[in-house]
């Protein structure tokens, strides 16, 4: 039991320390590229930051008790060694995961925009206006449980090498925090781009934070689009 409470608490303590890093390294780079961007949003920034720093243990909880049942019993299908599965499936995994991740995402999503979910627990999110690059997980408690237990779960029933699990741990931040900066930090040429079309970048999230019903997706266009819930792009 020691071993699962240390566990967790080392693991809460990473995705703290994740947060705070990777936030606060974009919120400086706004602060560069576009000074006076969150002019005025102090108080805003610290409600961002007090909520994900709770975000943090509801994440980092599950994580650490799955982290120590795969080294301690085996119970997951992390694997580390590469040629354990053909090599072909570890980017047909890393894109496995972000699909499956973003389908949950979508409709879980859609869901907290219904008017009484919306009051109750995603309000708290749209109360960042406009959002921050600290407001990736400014979440109630209910809607942190619902987006963090996926991956967790997806490790029992899908195999994945560690370090391509580290790669969807990586995009799901970066992504995460990019796409709640306010402004669009990729080029013009790549958002405008055929690819561009399919991915989500800020300029897309930042519409769905301006109208609230379209534009769900965490990382592709694809389930907006095939529900006519996409609006197009915002230009933050």
């Amino acid at each position: 039991m020691n071993g699962v409470l240390v566990s967790a608490w080392a693991m809460t303590v990473i995705v703290a320390v994740r947060y705070l890093a990777t936030s606060g390294l974009f919120a400086w780079l706004t602060a560069r590229v576009r000074p006076g961007h969150y002019a005025g949003l102090d108080r805003q920034i610290r409600s961002e930051i007090g909520w994900s720093l709770a975000t943090a243990a509801i994440y980092g909880v599950p994580a650490g008790v799955v982290a120590w049942g795969w080294q301690e019993r085996g119970w997951t299908r992390i694997y580390t060694d590469p040629h354990a599965l053909p090599l072909w499936w570890m980017p047909v995994s890393l894109l496995l995961y972000l699909f499956i991740h973003d389908t949950w995402f979508y409709w879980t999503h859609r869901w907290m925009h219904r008017p009484a979910v919306f009051r109750r627990i995603h309000a708290i999110h749209h109360a960042s206006r406009p959002p921050t690059a600290w407001a990736a997980m400014n979440f109630h408690p209910v809607e942190a449980a619902v987006v963090s237990l996926l991956i967790p779960a997806l490790v029992f029933a899908i195999p994945i090498h560690v370090a391509v699990l580290g790669l969807v741990l990586l995009v799901m931040t970066v992504m995460g925090v990019t796409n709640h900066m306010g402004w669009e930090m990729f080029p013009r040429a790549l958002v405008h781009s055929r690819a561009g079309n399919w991915l989500i970048t800020a300029s897309h999230h930042h519409r769905h934070h301006e109208q609230y019903r379209c534009n769900y997706g965490l990382y592709f266009r694809f389930w907006d689009r095939l529900c006519g819930t996409d609006k197009g792009l915002s230009a933050p």
